[in-house]
């Protein structure tokens, strides 16, 4: 653009019988640039709108982008230019940026759930978990001398949820995780947690990405709680970790009497209901306070679960009693009589409906369908030896099955609608050049 003074310095020139390209020279501008202010197609000071090359090349960059969200910049930037597209990569982008031409992905886009559907109402609810030790369970439980609680509550409604586990290793707290979830009725598109060693990073305070692949499978980011995202100092030792005050002091009153329960399971019924008689206390999402009787609305919010559960495998160490039994969540599983006093290790793999019973070396000695929590059966299979060769490795976690988004692996073919674009596109370039 040229300024006024420019303009007028080189209609000077131009009456005194300078060359348009000594006027250039002596500006510093281009020919063309002032041909077009000297034979008046340009006014001086004044800028003209830049011509968006990327106009006409629009709705096939739109079908291109929503049949294939994730599809390369470049690679787009390649198919235009085979249509005719003038511009460059910049030019594209910033149009595709401008016009908002690449739509989010129906799979991974943020508030998304696994079924490919955005929630209908709170997309910015989110989950706060929180950890609280108990000591002293009963021996008659079967825990070690500590047990875990989980609870997860809703930002927007305060609703609760809390579950009883043995330890907090990665597939335990995985576990916990889901079965809050599914307490809660859904899950909220971000979760908060406190760091710990399963899902904090102890070099440099990020979540693990174990634990990420997790949030992944269930369609949720993670956020660690702010108070300690330099480091995982808080750890196992925070017996409040997340939970606030008042609530730790309720469920610190409620175990001192449920720790005198008959079993694990009746514990944690108990400790359900307490959480159910807790909702008629807070307020709902709209403002007006429940009333008893009234159902619990808040779940509304909250995305859909998968059907099962993340595939962890949870791992637990057990004492065979004499009787050749091992117990695992308030049932017992036969094994040989032989290895009566030995240490195994009960592995359940969350989303199968059996459990397997190995050696500390990872034979596997016998495997039973699961029984419900809590059902108090003895599970005797006359058919439950394993063959010597029928091994498996000790419990790691498995990745996840693939989601039906692919991430960009591979460039989808173009559907027909795309087929049609550019088709139009080569017909109106074909065209432009007849006329020229």
């Amino acid at each position: 653009m040229l300024t006024r003074k420019e303009y007028a310095e080189a209609r000077e020139l131009h009456r005194a019988g300078w060359s348009i390209s000594a006027i250039a020279r002596h500006l510093g501008r281009d020919r063309k640039t002032l041909r077009s202010y000297l034979g008046g197609r340009r006014v001086a000071g004044v800028r003209s709108p830049a011509q968006d090359v990327s106009l006409r090349f629009l709705p096939y960059c739109r079908q291109r982008l929503a049949d294939d969200p994730h599809l390369p910049a470049t690679a787009l930037l390649a198919e235009v230019v085979e249509l005719g597209y003038p511009g460059g990569y910049s030019t594209l982008t910033r149009a595709i940026r401008k016009h908002q031409a690449r739509p989010p992905c129906r799979w991974c886009g943020p508030g998304m759930s696994r079924a490919g559907t955005r929630s209908p109402d709170r997309a910015g609810d989110e989950i706060r978990f929180g950890w609280l030790e108990l000591a002293d369970p009963p021996a008659r439980w079967g825990c070690d001398s500590r047990l875990h609680l989980l609870t997860g509550s809703l930002a927007s409604s305060g609703r609760w949820r809390a579950v009883l586990t043995e330890s907090r290793d990665l597939p335990q707290l995985v576990e916990a995780v889901d079965q809050v979830m599914r307490r809660l009725g859904g899950t909220a598109p971000r979760w908060r947690l406190d760091p710990s060693a399963a899902a904090c990073c102890a070099t440099n305070g990020r979540v693990t990405p174990a634990f990420a692949e997790v949030a992944r499978y269930y369609g949720a980011a993670v956020d660690l709680s702010r108070a300690q995202e330099d480091g995982c100092e808080g750890g196992e030792d925070d017996a409040d970790d997340g939970l606030g005050a008042d609530r730790a002091a309720v469920l610190r009153s409620w175990w001192s009497s449920a720790s005198h329960g008959a079993s694990l399971q009746a514990a944690q019924d108990d400790l359900d209901r307490l959480a159910a008689r807790m909702d008629l206390r807070h307020q709902d999402v709209d403002g007006t306070r429940a009333t008893p009787g009234a159902t619990a609305a808040p779940a509304r919010t909250l995305l859909d679960l998968p059907e099962l559960p993340f595939p962890a495998s949870v791992c637990v160490s057990r004492i065979v009693s004499s009787q050749g039994l091992v117990s695992f969540r308030g049932s017992f599983y036969a094994v040989h009589v032989d290895l009566a006093g030995a240490l195994v290790e009960v592995r359940q793999r969350l989303d199968k409906p059996y459990l397997s019973i190995a050696t500390l070396n990872g034979a596997v000695i016998a495997r039973h369908p699961l029984a419900p929590p809590g059902a108090g059966l003895t599970v005797v299979d006359r058919g439950h030896a394993i063959a010597p060769d029928a091994l498996e490795r000790p419990a790691r976690l498995p990745r996840a099955e693939a989601r039906a988004c692919q991430g960009g692996k591979g460039r989808r073919p173009l559907s027909a609608a795309a087929l049609a674009e550019a088709e139009a596109l080569r017909a109106g370039t074909q065209a432009d050049v007849r006329l020229e």
